[in-house]
């Protein structure tokens, strides 16, 4: 089936956050929603669902398990069991649960830097340490420092995981996991690990859930997945964990304390249909993507001097580094100047960056490259 991700509605006026935060004159590459259309298989398990009048408390369905079981299995060649899913309104309650329900204030927690802001508050939200390990360039990505990782595992009781990692884009490889979960277990830290974007790699990457690397590793973690990265639907609030260890299942789960509440049903139904019927959507995105990606590699580098980026592993997320253009704070620059609306990197602990989100129509991305470009001074003739 043809999708078209060049032809979209008109993005304005129906209360999304993306586009409906700036004034019409401004293009927003912000927030981490993409502008297309969700895929026809969840807009028809929705419109089912609404079939029927009643809209209850939402409750997974075993027809729901067996969706998520077999794309896991599918996708990564992850097998689990069913009872290991608990259903959440979101990933970033999921990671706070974990730090409430496992550790002490004043216990440390290893959060892999630069990293988006709701990761880098959680720790602070419950008395704890955050230790920031930042994560080095290196070629065609980020790598972990692992004598700084198993130094900051000493004084740790859990590491914060982002993989694929938002912002840099980068998907850890399983030789980089297994390290990491190594280091772990040798110092009983727990892993919760956000894998919301597990489905957007590019390059034939195929993402490795650290859990799945090995039984030991599986007892020790909780690890948070979502389709509304990969299939569009943030805004439906659907999220599940998979914890296999019974024990801390149970004290996980104890852990909503009235604060997060079960899914609603619409969410319930949406992210059936991603799970059961959304991969030809899927692979049909995928390649938009990475020649977007691809598309903005070349574009950073021919005409925006001062700006330099590395072509992200994954997601619809670049990272920017506008250090070198001169620009005392280049997210109100381009925002004032170009009309365009990027993340600051000092949301993420990274100032004189920007996050860019290339989840769009071409056209949308190169209308705001072209007014980038012409905000900036010109480069000096050698």
């Amino acid at each position: 089936m043809p999708f078209d991700f060049d032809s979209l509605p008109a993005p304005r006026g129906h209360g999304g956050n993306k586009w409906d935060r700036y004034p019409e004159d401004v293009i927003p590459l912000w927030v981490a929603a993409m502008d297309f259309p969700a895929p026809p298989a969840v807009l028809a398990a929705l419109r089912g669902r609404l079939d029927h009048p009643v809209l209850d408390y939402g409750s997974a369905t075993p027809a729901l398990r067996e969706a998520i079981l077999a794309h896991l299995e599918t996708r990564y060649g992850w097998r689990v069991e069913a009872e290991a899913l608990v259903f959440l309104p979101g990933v970033e309650p999921g990671f706070n649960m974990a730090l409430r329900a496992f550790l002490q204030p004043g216990e440390g927690v290893m959060v892999q830097t630069p990293a988006y802001r709701p990761m880098l508050a959680a720790p602070g939200h419950w008395g704890l340490r955050r230790l920031d390990l930042p994560l080095s360039p290196a070629t065609g990505g980020h790598a972990p420092d692992m004598d700084a990782f198993r130094a900051a595992a000493a004084e740790a009781r859990a590491f914060l995981l982002c993989n694929p990692h938002n912002p840099l884009g980068t998907a850890f490889t399983a030789a980089e996991l297994g390290a990491m979960a190594e280091a772990c277990l040798a110092r009983d830290v727990l892993i919760i690990s956000d894998e919301i974007h597990a489905d957007l790699l590019f390059d034939g990457r195929r993402h490795v859930p650290v859990a799945s690397l090995a039984p030991e590793i599986a007892r020790r973690s909780i690890t948070l997945m979502s389709a509304s990265k990969g299939y569009n639907i943030a805004g439906l609030k659907a999220a599940f964990a998979v914890v296999p260890d019974p024990e801390l299942r149970a004290r996980f789960q104890a852990t909503r304390l009235g604060m997060v509440d079960s899914v609603n049903v619409l969410g319930l139904a949406a992210m059936r249909g991603a799970y059961a019927g959304g991969l030809p959507w899927l692979e049909a995105v995928l390649p938009y993507l990475q020649a977007n990606r691809d598309h903005l590699v070349r574009r950073v580098a021919r005409d925006l001097p001062g700006l330099t980026m590395q072509g992200p592993d994954g997601t619809f997320l670049a990272w920017l580094d506008a250090r070198g253009s001169g620009l005392a704070d280049p997210a109100t620059h381009f925002l004032e100047t170009a009309r365009v609306a990027l993340s600051d990197g000092a949301e993420f602990g990274a100032p004189g960056f920007l996050r860019l989100n290339f989840g769009c129509a071409r056209a949308t991305l190169d209308a705001a490259l072209d007014r980038m470009a012409a905000s900036l001074p010109p480069s000096p003739v050698p």
